[in-house]
């Protein structure tokens, strides 16, 4: 019975409309991550958060600790496996096209405020898809976002010697903490624990990509020679799908992309528009899995050995490279990777439950998630793993529904940004425009002509004292200009 729920909700046919969608956004935006590349690599720079609300960089680290799962260490392995190397081509395609799914989430969810994260767009296509999007979060939250990530931390954590009541003990109450204050207490610890994991995870790798630099070339080179061929069309065939589906089934999944949930994250940050906290979207994306999944892939390939698959092989990968602190690392970095989805889906399931009891049960779903964690280092989840898939289709097929009724909108708010940065730009020549300064007898000074026309005393709004200048730009940004 089970098995067919989750044939029904998570089968080929969801996935399928889950690419469908990052490919139709992709086409109406004129390949937005494209053309605009700059500017959502600059998004992730650290930023500072209006009072009462949280920053951009807190919601971005927020955001990764939910989608970098032990998917980037265990999911490639799974999706090699199956598919060979020509897997992370197509996962290479999936994330590009997934980019834009997570970008219209993130717009629409700012757009739409009446409800936290990405159930304002789906409640105003319908409501009745907004209260099945919100069990399917809530469950899914204490499942695939709980006692999946807990189980595989203690595991890990056990490799390194760590008893397993100290990890069951442990867990317990980070993640009691975590759920009782919400996305405020877990950004605080997302954006120390997230830029810290992920550097220790790329130190890693690339130690092993060094030691086996020899093989990088023919690794490189055997993704695209296997991209076309039947076999990765099986195994990596809409990319990323298949590690969201084979890997989600053992507990992980890539970016979250047509899930909606990392909207969330975003709901708090007030300072940014809708269109640059998709921006955001689209970095989350590109580092999760066109950065990491590919470091994972490279390692995997470079360090083969038959008859090993999963996680046995992104051991003996690292292992192999780097000894005994290879796989000490692997351990570390896949119980920190769980920690810090677990602290980012508790504040996911939190909202579907207020959203469901209008703001009751907080406390309750605090303890419960608790709970659940202490569990999933104890229990075998075979049936959870199967219960997550239909609880993510249950995310899956409202959002996506909703995102392509709300294309329009998309769209215009597209057009709108763009034309809004080219005013500025042309704002900024047009009226910014000061000469040069020209060297005199080998000394930096100022063209007396330029100097004359550009006093700061015949400039209205300028402040003598500073010698700066503040201008307004068409559409309502301030611009500080120093005038020397």
């Amino acid at each position: 019975m089970l098995e067919r729920i989750c044939s029904l909700l998570w089968g080929w046919h969801v996935l399928l409309l889950i690419l469908a969608a990052g490919v139709f956004f992709t086409f109406s935006t004129g390949f937005f991550q494209v053309r605009h590349m700059g500017r959502w690599l600059r998004s992730a720079w650290p930023d500072r958060a209006r009072k009462g609300g949280i920053s951009g960089f807190q919601a971005l680290t927020t955001a990764l600790g939910g989608s970098i799962g032990t998917g980037n260490i265990v999911g490639v392995a799974v999706a090699l496996t199956a598919g060979g190397p020509g897997a992370l081509f197509w996962m290479w395609i999936s994330s590009f096209f997934g980019m834009m799914t997570v970008f219209a989430e993130n717009l629409l969810a700012a757009r739409h405020r009446e409800a936290p994260g990405t159930l304002g767009t789906i409640c105003g296509v319908a409501k009745g898809l907004g209260a099945v999007y919100a069990v399917g979060c809530c469950l899914s939250s204490l499942g695939m976002g709980n006692m999946a990530q807990t189980h595989a931390a203690a595991r890990a954590l056990e490799d390194l010697g760590v008893p397993l009541w100290a990890v069951c003990g442990g867990l317990s109450c980070l993640v009691l903490a975590v759920a009782w204050g919400g996305l405020h207490r877990a950004v605080q610890f997302t954006e120390k624990l997230v830029p810290l994991m992920t550097v220790l995870f790329f130190g890693a790798s690339l130690g092993v990509l060094w030691v086996e630099r020899a093989r990088l070339p023919a690794a490189a080179a055997s993704v695209f020679q296997g991209a076309l061929s039947l076999r990765a069309g099986a195994g990596g065939a809409a990319g990323a799908l298949l590690a969201l589906r084979t890997g989600v089934s053992r507990g992980v999944f890539t970016n979250e992309a047509g899930l909606g949930s990392s909207a969330f994250a975003y709901g708090e940050v007030r300072d940014k528009t809708p269109v640059e906290l998709g921006c955001m979207g689209i970095f989350q994306v590109f580092l999760d899995t066109l950065v990491m999944c590919t470091v994972t892939g490279l390692c995997l390939l470079c360090c083969r050995s038959s008859g090993l698959e999963g996680a046995e092989w992104t051991f003996f990968a690292y292992e192999r490279a780097l000894g005994p602190a290879g796989g000490a690392a692997v351990s570390l970095c896949t119980a920190l990777f769980a920690v810090a989805t677990v602290s980012a889906w508790c504040c996911y399931g939190r909202e579907g439950l207020l959203f469901l009891t209008r703001g009751r049960g907080k406390r309750v779903y605090a303890v419960v998630a608790a709970v659940a964690a202490g569990a999933g280092c104890l229990l075998p989840l075979d049936a959870v793993f199967r219960f997550g898939d239909a609880m993510n289709g249950l995310m899956a097929v409202p959002n996506v529904t909703a995102l392509f009724c709300c294309a329009g909108e998309v769209r215009r708010a597209v057009r709108e940004q763009e034309r809004s940065w080219k005013e500025d730009i042309a704002f900024s020549r047009k009226q910014l425009d000061f000469s040069p300064p020209v060297c005199y007898n080998n000394k930096r000074e100022q063209d007396p002509v330029s100097r004359q026309r550009f006093q700061p005393a015949h400039l209205p709004g300028s402040d003598p004292k500073t010698h700066s200048l503040n201008l307004q730009t068409p559409s309502g940004r301030i611009r500080r200009r120093d005038i020397q």
